[in-house]
Formats: structure tokens, sequence, C-alpha cells
């Protein structure tokens, strides 16, 4: 009988030890985002409750998702940052005659960290500036497919000329799509100082929360250019940063999310580019 219950004690030790273990491994800490350990049951307060998520290691060497990256929709426009009206639309049709279904920042940071299962042939489409086209041209011919995107908004823009007003950007976040912050006034984070992090991210995104009544997590680095200080940084603020295309940072792979700007191309360019692209594992 003694013998018994010492294989039982032994076993259970054993149990627990593997439990803590596990737990430390994937779930105790997350640098990238440590306020994100905890979720509500659905329609009614529940306890707090740590998930395991992945390591940094893990969510590096995870397939990425296109995330494509819109600026001008403009007929008649010059350079590679500009598309026409007519050219985003028929880009809109190829992805949804494709069977792409487009996702959410929340989405895509719930498949890197939680495993959480993505629809089949999942793309994220953004876009940067806060051009007043975005809100007229580019939103109602997304929603015509089922579409929504990811408004990366610079914040010095509210109400002037060419650029979304307040009440535009609040609709947009009502109609379903994410709002995201692009800086105050589009200054590349490698050049900020102490007191540029208060005014380009700490004050915009508390003001933009105000203007959409909802947390604002997300972040695109202006001109796409980071380095790993200023990812650091941004973790203590968003769940996801995106740069473009250039290499990610391996210890902050949240804060380094690749998106790849369109061109004036054909829809099937546009399908070419996106799988050359992010088939690359760097």
């Amino acid at each position: 009988m003694n013998r018994q219950i010492i294989l039982l004690y032994s076993a259970f030790i054993g149990l627990l030890l593997f439990s803590c273990n596990h737990f430390s491994k994937n779930g105790g800490v997350n640098s990238d985002y440590s306020g994100i350990v905890a979720e509500k049951a659905a329609g009614k307060e529940a306890p707090t409750v740590k998930y395991a998520i992945n390591t940094a290691a893990e969510i590096y060497a995870k397939p990425q998702v296109p995330v494509l990256c819109y600026h001008r929709i403009e007929d008649g426009r010059k350079g590679e940052y500009a598309v026409s009206p007519a050219t985003f639309a028929a880009h809109m049709k190829v992805l949804a005659d494709s069977g792409y279904h487009s996702i959410s920042p929340d989405q895509l940071y719930d498949y890197l960290v939680k495993n959480k299962k993505l629809p089949d042939k999942p793309v994220m489409i953004t876009f940067d500036d806060s051009r007043v086209e975005h809100y007229e041209i580019a939103a109602p011919v997304m929603e015509k497919y089922g579409f929504r995107g990811v408004f990366f908004i610079m914040t010095i823009t509210y109400n002037k000329k060419n650029y979304m007003t307040k009440e535009q950007i609040a609709q947009l976040a009502k109609a379903g799509h994410t709002i995201g912050l692009h800086s105050w006034d589009h200054t590349m984070v490698t050049k900020y100082k102490d007191s540029d992090w208060q005014k380009q991210v700490v004050n915009p995104k508390k003001e933009l929360e105000k203007i959409i009544g909802m947390p604002v997590e997300y972040w695109a680095y202006p001109n796409g250019v980071y380095d790993h200080k200023a990812a650091e940084e941004l973790s203590k603020y968003f769940k996801l940063s995106f740069i473009l295309i250039s290499k990610r940072d391996s210890v902050k792979p949240l804060q380094t999310i690749r998106r790849m700007i369109v061109s004036k191309w054909t829809p099937q360019t546009l399908l070419k580019s996106m799988h050359g692209t992010f088939g690359k594992k760097k």
C-alpha cells in the first residue's frame, strides 16, 4: 500500500512540473505587447485567463500572410505609389474572383501568437497617409466584395484638403474597417528623440482612440523604416507594427510585419507579386 501511495505521489509531482514548464515556455510573458494575456468569454464577464503564446522564434517561422499597401488612388497620378480607381477596382475583383478573403490585424495577431486558424487564401489590404480617396473610393469598392481594410492615419492631416475628416475616419471604423496609426507627421522612427515618442505616438494614439471610440492597436512605420530600438519601444503600445519590404526583426517579429507597396499592375501581376513576395521566408 505504501509503495502504491509513493508511486501515485511521484506521478502527480511529475505532471505538475510538466505543466509549469510548458506554461513558462509558451505563455508566461509576451514581450511583444505584454498586456494581451486575457480574453473575456463571449457575452459575459470572465476571470482573467492566461493563454499559451508562441515564442518570437515560433512567430518568425510561421508562413507570412500577404499584406498589400496602397497610397494614392487617383487618375493621372505619376509614381509607383499611385494607382487609378479603375486599377484598384480590378485588383479587388481579381482577389475576390481568386478566392481571397480579407483579414483584420486582430486575425493576423491571433494566427501568429495563438495559432488560430485563418480563412483560406488570406490577404490584408492596407492604406497609408489618410487620403480622402481611401474613404470615397477604396472603402466602397472593398465593401462590394465583402472585404475590409486597414487605414493607417497620419494625424496631422485631420480635416485638411484631400485628406479624411475625423467623421470619415470614425465612419470607417463603424463599417468594420480597422484604424491604425501612421505617426503624427510622418517623421521616421529612427529619428525620434525622447520627447518625440509622446508627440508622434502617445498623443496621436489617444486622440485617434477618442475619434473612433475604441483602442488603436496597430502601427505602420513612416516610409516603412525601422530599427530594433524602435521596434522594442513600439511593442509597449501596439500589438503589431508594419514595415515595408525589408528584412524582419527575428527578436521582434510582431513589430516588423512585412507589406508590399502596390503599383500600377495588371490584376495578374498583382497575384504574381503577392506569391513571389510572401512566399519568401525572410
